[in-house]
């Protein structure tokens, strides 16, 4: 009987979870695996396999297991950003310490041609939200005048915070470039699970380079935005994560980080 039981458990186990990543997709999800305080405390292990990841998401950002790296997803392709400022195609067995996803699903399209930067960019993304108190995922497509990107060199054990790692950042340059930037808008109430704000990664159009957006000069691009009205948080099983002290406020560090 129990050998029936169990044949029966795994004819149908693939149509269980083909239904819930269905249903996933159908939601306004945002998905995010650890928080980012945990992250600026250098919690680096990587506790969620990306195989797992993409049940959750086509589009975002994050890291990689050790910190190696920028994760930038879009349109269901997976791509990692090390300190060489390529990108790289992300296999399902490799893990990350930090990540946001969603289905992304544009509910507002917006036409710019105007030669916006990164802090005028924002401004105008924040007028076309209709309420601060969601988070917001936005693609951002077509022709940038200029874009500076970094990425961070991967971490050995004993682990430093986040924030001397950044002082070992690699930054690169992009003029004239075609490109999409991957970005979400997190509430006020979400700092320290996230950035307060604007998290951007950029990805040229051909797939080769990118990494964790620090300025950019708009040329003509399209804007796409959508309202996430669920979240959902994966917490790490780690002992490092069960030891670290995330009582802290990390704001400022998080800015400098970030910016």
């Amino acid at each position: 009987m129990r050998k029936i039981r169990r044949s029966l458990w795994l004819a149908v186990l693939p149509a269980i979870l083909l239904t819930g990543a269905a249903l996933a997709a159908d939601r306004d999800l945002l998905f995010q695996t650890s928080t980012l305080q945990a992250l600026m405390n250098g919690v680096y292990d990587g506790d969620c396999s990306f195989g797992e990841l993409k049940r959750h998401g086509n589009f975002g950002l994050g890291t990689f297991d050790g910190l190696d790296g920028e994760m930038v997803a879009v349109d269901g392709q997976f791509y990692q950003v090390k300190t060489d400022g390529k990108a790289y195609p992300v296999s399902p067995a490799q893990k990350t310490p930090f990540c946001e996803v969603t289905f992304f699903k544009a509910e507002k399209v917006l036409d710019l041609s105007e030669p916006l930067d990164l802090a005028q960019l924002e401004k105008r993304l924040l007028s076309q939200m209709p309420s601060g108190n969601f988070p917001y995922a936005f693609k951002i497509t077509g022709k940038f005048s200029y874009v500076k990107t970094r990425s961070v060199p991967p971490q050995t054990k004993p682990y430093p915070p986040l924030l001397e790692v950044a002082k070992h950042q690699a930054v690169f340059e992009f003029k004239d470039v075609d490109g999409v930037i991957v970005g979400f808008y997190h509430p006020n109430y979400l700092a320290g699970i996230n950035v307060a704000g604007y998290h951007c990664h950029f990805l040229t159009a051909d797939r080769r380079a990118g990494g964790h957006l620090l300025g950019c000069r708009i040329k003509q691009v399209r804007v796409e935005l959508e309202q996430l009205e669920d979240f959902s948080l994966r917490l790490p099983e780690s002992a490092a994560f069960s030891r670290t002290d995330l009582s802290g406020d990390k704001k400022q560090e998080i800015e400098k980080v970030e910016k």
